[in-house]
């Protein structure tokens, strides 16, 4: 790479950089004073003439400066190579917020909240989805002697409670023999194992338990097994409301799961971060905005998708740090760290 094309890499992070702190053009004169840039302010106009025929920068008047186009945002991420690392102080901090969470979707509702905060941005994050999780544990609670409570653990510590209605008690010993049926149906399985398991469960049951066994054996299949949508969990949307309104279609896409889903179903790959600027996005509502995903999980398997949208002037080097760090802490929660 010739000078003059460092040069003008340099030129378009600093015109970058100076864009997302102001949004405002930015000009020459204010580059070479705020950059060091040891070149002439003619020099750095020349640079940024290549700069905008080549389709990263335009100029919205004829007097003022330039503001980046999505090429040069692109441009910007792509030699993005040390983003500057959190302070130990605001990484603990994050972690010691995460870590009060009293089971997995609190931490992800305290994940969004947190990134939301931190970026300024929405924040989303996937649940786990129970198809490729395995059950860790069935607890049956007696609320009343003819009502259960069916709390379904995850290994991925997601929790999932359903009441089941029986015909007639079955007593302290009955429950503690439900539990053991359940268990030894589930436990180790995953969703599509464990939905034929329980279709075999009242088979291989005591006669005082068949009917109950029958009937939490259809909840945990018709409500937790097979219809169990995948689930967002958004926060800091209202951080989007800028008053030309922009932004008005990205916050109506975030209210129409499937759009935001199909996003994070690309982030599928542990401690990589993915940038999508601005009519990267294929989504017509999303085509203003920039999305920032990533992944977390238990061992090396992603287990949902965790991500930060926003407009296309966004601080990408702190948000993408931003988003890595508190999925990395989501994973070490899961791991049990």
């Amino acid at each position: 790479m010739s000078a003059a094309d460092e040069r003008r890499q340099a030129v378009l992070r600093a015109i970058v950089a100076d864009y997302i702190a102001s949004q405002e053009p930015v000009g020459s004169k204010s580059l070479v004073e705020r950059h060091n840039m040891q070149v002439s302010s003619a020099t750095i106009r020349n640079d940024m003439a290549v700069l905008e025929q080549q389709g990263y920068i335009s100029q919205t008047h004829a007097s003022s400066g330039r503001i980046p186009t999505e090429a040069g945002y692109r441009a910007f991420v792509d030699a993005l190579h040390d983003v500057k690392p959190l302070s130990a102080a605001e990484r603990r901090a994050i972690l010691e917020f995460l870590e009060d969470g009293v089971d997995l979707e609190d931490v992800l509702r305290r994940s969004v909240r947190l990134l939301s905060q931190l970026t300024n941005q929405a924040a989303v994050v996937q649940l786990p989805t129970l198809t490729v999780s395995r059950v860790k544990h069935c607890e049956v609670v007696e609320l009343t002697p003819t009502r259960l409570l069916l709390v379904l653990i995850t290994d991925a510590g997601r929790v999932d409670q359903r009441n089941v209605d029986l015909a007639e008690p079955i007593g302290d010993d009955g429950v503690r023999g439900l539990r053991d049926l359940l268990n030894e149906a589930l436990v180790g399985k995953q969703m599509r194992e464990a939905s034929a398991a329980l279709t075999r469960v009242s088979t291989n049951t005591p006669p005082h338990l068949a009917d109950a066994a029958a009937r939490a054996a259809e909840v945990l299949i018709t409500t937790l097994v097979d219809a169990t949508p995948d689930r967002l969990i958004i926060a800091g949307s209202s951080n989007l409301l800028v008053p030309s309104g922009g932004l008005q279609d990205v916050i109506d896409a975030l209210e129409q799961q499937v759009v935001v889903l199909k996003l994070l179903a690309g982030a599928q790959e542990l401690e990589r971060v993915s940038v999508r600027i601005g009519r990267e996005n294929e989504d017509e509502e999303l085509s203003s905005a920039s999305i920032v995903t990533t992944a977390y999980g238990a061992g090396d398997a992603a287990l949902g998708g965790l991500g930060v949208v926003g407009p296309t002037h966004m601080d990408y080097p702190g948000t993408m740090q931003k988003v890595a760090t508190v999925a990395r802490y989501i994973s070490r929660i899961l791991r049990g760290e």
